[in-house]
């Protein structure tokens, strides 16, 4: 079998040939058997025959080979071991990396890593060797022409063995490789005395927010994100990297871990504001919402309320960020915050998705347990749905809840998932904050410069239980027995700051002592604090409440404008050749639109969708096979049968603009296949903005269940529990033609119970 020829295998083989071609001597024999049987046009899976001295029960006439050391040894395959070394490094290295804090499960190491295996020995460390033709491997290779066998270990065990672990082999585009590799390798500039006090004062306002809440309310759960406090630091320097690469716009969403450090820290929430939540003080109504009765906002927990900040650099670039609220249901947000990303960057014309990012924060059981998870990252690269790259950060504490990583997951790794889908992925020690900085920042130079998904683990721990008031010595006595005794992340990055000269510890007790005045000074503010009205998003200001009533409005429109829709809907450019039975079809409708009379469905439909385009509104219509319709009733984009190209016939009508100044845009997408994450998806696009058409499409009104938890936890209580209006519309056909109890009904009666809030009607 030649199986190693394809998948990440192909880049080793294909420099293994380039070496040979420059040099035979640059490989192992048995490689120079096989490239000079490919050179000679031997058949797939009958390149490769073992030279003799490989073949078992033969025996090799040629002399021994040379000793380590002396003149000739690399023309018996000496490179070629290096090479098998060097690439160990790079695939397993992360296995021997130093990124457990609490040092749980203490790994040597594969035994890949080992230079024994590859028959070097001590002997071997001081020797010099030429890496001539090694060049087309980015890196430390890249860059360097000679070296010492100890020398090359060394920097590959500090490049990949250390506090970070890198995965990228798995990814098979070549250029992706050499590009990580360049920053893997080669050896980083030091942070400035600068840069390090930006990342301490990060560290401090992360554990002292934490502390001080602990101090203050002792008996409230607040989910606190001690023992992964480096979290803020590395999230603030994505947002930093993000912002010089052009980006203007992070949708973030999180679970309840850390989150309230992340609106005080990052999104800038007032501290007065999350007090005055811990006192059980609500926002008071206004006189226009006691006239109308609006008591909507019913309210949530504390960690599942979002807000939104812009944020300015001395450089004068701006940055607004945005928090989506969120249910108790893990990773349900995500769909919905791809969404909203999508629908801010097609609102801007961004179609490389440069100027809006997306940021996901994920709990460790819940991003490998959760079906979501691997439904959103499906989305990542297709047309419809593609965001130019998702910024994934696991908030790793090596546990769920109470349960431990070999009873929840069946993978090494729970960002595992990531590979499927050839994600580069970096793990990293949480409690060395600078080693977590380099890893968010490459993170964001990495999807800015490819725009695709990139995931970093962040391992830490979790100092108390699930919540502050629960006992986990009840269920892991060795883990919180190593908890009790670690040090907190900010008196570790003290120490080594302090060891290495950059800082006094009086400097670095004074960033600490301005964080704790700050946050005294916010709790004495509390009581009296009064909330900004900063909740609804500009373009939904003057849109009704519930309670409050509106004008019934027309929508119909005049019969000419129906006519030069359906001209529009039935014209085909010069040469297109439909399928003959649908040319049928399109001249059935253009009379029908003509005499206005029989129209069907579809028709209606388009009709609608036509004169909302006339009128600069924006029309989405998502859902698997929407395109044609299940029922082959729609025919909103057409096929050539001979040149096999595309055509939309309502993109005709594009060209005018929105009340709020936004062209109309049309976008007709057949969806994977996943109701979950394509609603989602689609209730985040719809919240952006009011003046335009989202819809969701089931295939059959029966498979609507497929995405219940987006109906039950956002569409049908979202605004209620958090202000968040939509106007996603859904379609759900069903109907009794024949086709069974599973083709036949959509449960209406679920979603009349959703929307009956009167207790006496």
């Amino acid at each position: 079998s030649e199986a190693f020829l394809t998948g990440s295998s192909s880049v080793y083989v294909e420099e293994m040939y380039r070496l040979w071609k420059e040099d035979p001597g640059y490989v192992h024999a048995s490689w120079g058997v096989f490239f000079r049987n490919v050179d000679a046009g031997a058949a797939p899976g009958a390149a490769y025959t073992p030279p003799p001295d490989l073949q078992p029960g033969v025996t090799s006439t040629a002399g021994p080979s040379p000793a380590a050391g002396t003149a000739g040894a690399d023309t018996t395959g000496v490179s070629a071991r290096l090479l098998h070394l060097i690439r160990a490094f790079q695939v397993r290295g992360h296995e021997a990396a130093e990124l457990d804090p609490l040092r749980l499960a203490a790994s040597k190491g594969p035994k890949e890593l080992d230079p024994e295996e590859y028959g070097f020995t001590a002997a071997d460390m001081e020797r010099e060797f030429s890496l001539a033709g090694f060049e087309g491997i980015a890196g430390f290779l890249g860059t360097a022409r000679r070296a010492k066998l100890g020398d090359l270990l060394k920097s590959f065990r500090k490049a990949y063995c250390d506090k970070i672990g890198w995965e990228y082999m798995h990814i098979q585009d070549r250029e992706t490789c050499n590009w990580l590799r360049e920053r893997i390798e080669v050896k980083p500039t030091p942070y400035t005395k600068e840069e390090k006090a930006q990342i301490f004062d990060r560290v401090a306002f992360s554990d002292h927010f934490e502390r001080f809440l602990a101090q203050k309310y002792s008996a409230a759960k607040r989910f606190g994100l001690e023992g992964c406090d480096s979290l803020i630091a590395g999230i603030k320097a994505t947002i930093d990297t993000s912002v010089e690469h052009g980006c203007s716009d992070v949708v973030i969403g999180m679970p309840h871990r850390g989150r309230l450090n992340m609106l005080s820290n990052v999104i800038r929430k007032p501290n007065e504001l999350i007090f005055r939540e811990f006192h059980g003080i609500q926002a008071a109504l206004t006189a226009a919402d006691d006239d109308t009765g609006d008591w909507s906002g019913s309210g949530d927990v504390k960690y599942h309320l979002g807000t939104s900040f812009d944020r300015t650099y001395p450089s004068g670039q701006k940055v607004h960020l945005s928090l989506l609220a969120n249910p108790s249901h893990l990773e349900a947000v995500n769909p919905v915050v791809v969404g909203k990303v999508r629908a801010k960057a097609d609102i801007k014309g961004d179609t490389g998705g440069t100027s809006t990012m997306g940021l996901l924060l994920h709990g460790d059981a819940a991003f490998a347990g959760q079906g979501i998870v691997y439904e959103t990252l499906h989305m990542a690269a297709l047309e419809s749905y593609k965001t130019g790259g998702t910024i994934h950060v696991v908030c790793n504490n090596q546990i769920g809840f109470t349960t431990l990583p070999h009873q929840s997951r069946s993978s090494q790794y729970c960002s595992d998932v990531g590979k499927a889908f050839e994600i580069p992925i970096f793990h990293v020690n949480a409690d060395h904050p600078e080693e977590v900085t380099r890893v968010f920042q490459i993170a964001a130079e990495y999807r800015a410069t490819f725009g695709k998904d990139v995931i970093v683990d962040l391992i830490g721990y979790r100092r108390y239980g699930h919540n502050e008031l629960a006992q986990p010595l009840f269920t892991q006595p060795q883990m919180y027995k190593k908890i009790a005794t670690h040090p907190p992340v900010v008196e570790l990055y003290k120490q080594r700051l302090i060891e290495e000269g950059s800082f006094s510890a009086e400097e670095l007790d004074g960033i600490s002592a301005r964080v704790w005045k700050l946050l005294e000074a916010a709790y004495d503010a509390a009581e009296t604090y009064e909330e900004p009205e900063s909740w609804l998003d500009s373009r939904w200001k003057g849109f009704h409440s519930p309670r409050q009533l509106s004008a019934i409005r027309s929508t119909g429109v005049e019969e000419k404008a129906l006519k030069s829709v359906g001209r529009a809907l039935t014209a085909l450019p010069d040469g297109f050749s439909v399928h003959p039975n649908l040319a049928r079809q399109l001249k059935a409708k253009e009379e029908t639109i003509e005499k206005g009379e029989g129209i069907d469905w579809a028709t209606a439909e388009a009709l609608a969708f036509g004169t909302l385009l006339l009128e600069g509104n924006t029309v989405r219509l998502s859902g698997q096979d929407v395109e044609r319709g299940t029922f082959s009733h729609r025919h909103l984009v057409l096929h050539d049968q001979h040149t096999y190209e595309k055509y939309t016939p309502l993109s005709a009508l594009l060209g005018n603009k929105s009340p709020s100044g936004v062209p109309a845009r049309l976008a007709i997408c057949n969806s994977p296949l996943s109701e979950f994450s394509v609603l989602g998806f689609e209730l985040g696009y719809s919240m952006e903005d009011p003046n335009q058409l989202v819809i969701w499409e089931a295939q059959f009104g029966d498979f609507v269940n497929g995405a219940q938890v987006i109906i039950d936890q956002f569409i049908s209580s979202g605004e209620s529990k958090w202000l968040r209006q939509t106007g996603l519309t859904m379609l759900l056909p069903h109907g009794y033609d024949g086709q069974g109890p599973e083709h036949s009904s959509c449960r209406i009666e679920r979603f009349l119970q959703m929307c009956d809030e009167d207790e006496d009607d």
